[in-house]
């Protein structure tokens, strides 16, 4: 291996379409989801269309687990190998909602022939996807590691993800919910308006129709740009295309944007946003 080039990874929480990747390639190491006694590789062995079926058929909601140690050791010589290099830079899903991150840095420290970087993201989805994006297109124009991370932290510091749940159930069973715990109990026609903040699922304000609260959003989606035109924007589709479709059709317009990305989330996501969340993922030009 010549260590020349660096590989940018990810994981599968990030679930970035495939025409925003526009040629890149930005492996990812799949978490998993964990249904009773069966055990599916994250967009691997379970697809977000399969999974949103096979939730309303079921009684219960699968639990979640990051890749273990030995799986990402086993992740970062399989990339390695496959792009000829022996630098890798790699953004995870928030460590304040995974131990994903955990995971990566300590198989990190094992694989001695290797010079990996870790990034949290303190994101996830299309936040996550868009420092990925980032670090493989600095990486592509043949930058060091160190710049490729810096490329990564760069839209981080950019980065604003909103988005309303039809319900805080599955946030809260998942145990993700954050301070946005003081909605529950809420009338159940409430739709929550929640964003990440510094990693973590924090709550913005409660609207009383779904239709409001998609007004909200992108209210505050402009007010946070404070004048910056965007730079890309994401609609994150838990399991609601033709609304997420309208959404992104919307957001275009107000943005003047030539491309929204629509991007479905993994089924790890999906399990604790629940079917029928929309949101935004997007970041201002600097």
């Amino acid at each position: 291996m010549t260590g020349k080039n660096v590989a940018v990874v990810t994981d599968s929480t990030a679930y970035i379409p495939d025409e925003a990747c526009a040629g890149l390639d930005i492996p990812a190491i799949p978490l998993w989801l964990i249904w009773g006694d069966e055990r599916y590789r994250d967009g691997v062995d379970i697809a977000p269309d399969d999974f949103y079926r096979l939730l309303q058929d079921r009684d219960t909601i699968p639990s979640t687990s990051q890749p273990s140690v030995g799986e990402f050791v086993d992740f970062y010589h399989r990339v390695a190998e496959e792009q000829g290099t022996d630098t890798i830079v790699g953004a995870f899903i928030s460590s304040r909602i995974s131990g994903t991150v955990d995971s990566a840095q300590t198989a990190a420290a094992e694989v001695q022939d290797l010079d990996v970087t870790v990034i949290d993201s303190f994101s996830t989805a299309m936040g996550l996807g868009f420092m990925a994006l980032a670090a493989a297109r600095k990486a592509a124009a043949g930058a060091s590691a160190a710049e490729v991370a810096a490329a990564a932290d760069d839209v981080r510091q950019r980065l604003t993800v909103l988005f309303t749940v039809d319900t805080l159930e599955y946030l809260h069973k998942g145990g993700r919910i954050g301070s946005a715990k003081r909605f529950l109990g809420t009338m159940l026609n409430i739709k929550p308006l929640l964003h990440l903040n510094d990693g973590c699922v924090e709550p913005l304000c409660q609207i009383r129709t779904k239709r409001r609260a998609v007004t909200e959003m992108l209210d505050r989606a402009e007010a946070s740009l404070n004048g910056r035109p965007m730079e890309e924007l994401a609609v994150i589709d838990v399991g609601c295309r033709d609304e997420s479709q309208i959404v992104a059709d919307r957001a275009k317009d107000r943005f003047n944007l030539s491309q929204v990305y629509l991007a479905p989330v993994s089924p790890v996501i999906g399990t604790h946003a629940g079917p029928g969340t929309v949101g935004l993922s997007f970041y201002a030009k600097a």
